[in-house]
């Protein structure tokens, strides 16, 4: 595999982790996952002018974050052709050479890559990401040379942002009315972020991570995952395999918002497997080609 001028020196700091690592680093055995389907929510259903289909939908999407932290949603809002044009301009930006991403202020310096507090090869992301705060996304200074990103950007983190706040509504709703009253502040702008991964492809191998297992920290995640796959979580004490789905968004609970239902709603640990082709994502947290907004 040739190097390129755009990819993140992941195989150097991964080496070098490799070289310091202990008879403790368990290495990571491949094994057969199951795939599953995660719960598929029509969100077209919430506009029903009968009652019971729309607390029907409601209530499936609250069942789904009880039993498993994550679900789909599909007729969401969000055109295929916005999600296309989002992942267009993000190739664009990940194949920018790898000193103008680091080096150049892009998008609120927000540029990560690899895990830098890593101490083995097993903490260790094989990917690359900006993590923007939703008061950036339409600041002209954030994007240099980039002009035409601005503009999908934009439209794409207020199209999530809408997205996560019919969805925290739902689920704060089902809490009680004492909840309600807070619903602003947790899909407030200045708590949200939108962040862009991109997962190279591994010259390596397959067993290490493009995300190392995790949960989310914030209240709420919604995913644009590609279809190339590899998101993988934790059901019934074993891995599982999430199918992708073209159509749909994946949302999944966050920390904050288990501590804050008082457990009602489940965080779940995930993490992104890699693959043999280069992924990139759009991620929405209310906080291939993945990408997602964070509340």
């Amino acid at each position: 595999m040739v190097h390129s001028d755009s990819d993140p020196p992941l195989l150097n700091h991964y080496g070098t982790l490799l070289c310091h690592s202990t008879q403790c680093d368990e290495p990571q055995t491949r094994v057969t996952m199951e795939e599953c389907q995660l719960p598929l929510i029509d969100l077209c259903d919430l506009g029903s002018d009968d009652e019971m289909v729309r607390q029907a939908c409601a209530a499936a999407i609250c069942k789904a974050s009880s039993e498993w932290g994550f679900f789909q949603v599909v007729n969401h809002g969000i055109s295929s052709q916005l999600v296309d044009k989002m992942r267009s301009e993000q190739v664009k930006l990940f194949r920018a050479p790898f000193e103008t991403k680091a080096t150049s202020g892009l998008l609120n310096n927000s540029y990560r890559w690899g895990s830098p507090r890593a101490t083995c090869p097993n903490q260790f992301s094989w990917s690359e990401a900006y993590h923007v705060p939703l008061t950036k996304v339409s600041d002209e200074a954030c994007y240099g040379d980039f002009k035409s990103l601005r503009e999908v950007m934009t439209c794409f983190a207020a199209a999530m942002s809408e997205l996560s706040r019919l969805l925290a509504g739902i689920l704060t709703e089902n809490l009680g009315h004492w909840k309600q009253a807070s619903i602003s502040n947790i899909c407030d702008e200045t708590t949200c972020f939108l962040r862009l991964n991109h997962y190279p492809a591994c010259p390596i191998s397959p067993e290490i991570f493009g995300l190392v297992p995790h949960t989310d920290s914030d209240f709420l995640t919604i995913l644009c995952q590609d279809q190339v796959g590899g998101l993988q979580l934790m059901k019934d004490s074993k891995w599982v395999t999430v199918k992708p789905n073209k159509d749909a968004l994946i949302v999944n609970i966050g920390d904050l918002f288990q501590a804050w239902s008082n457990d009602v709603y489940k965080s779940v640990e995930h993490k992104g497997i890699q693959r043999t082709s280069s992924r990139r994502c759009q991620k929405n947290r209310v906080q291939g080609w993945p990408s997602q907004v964070s509340t």
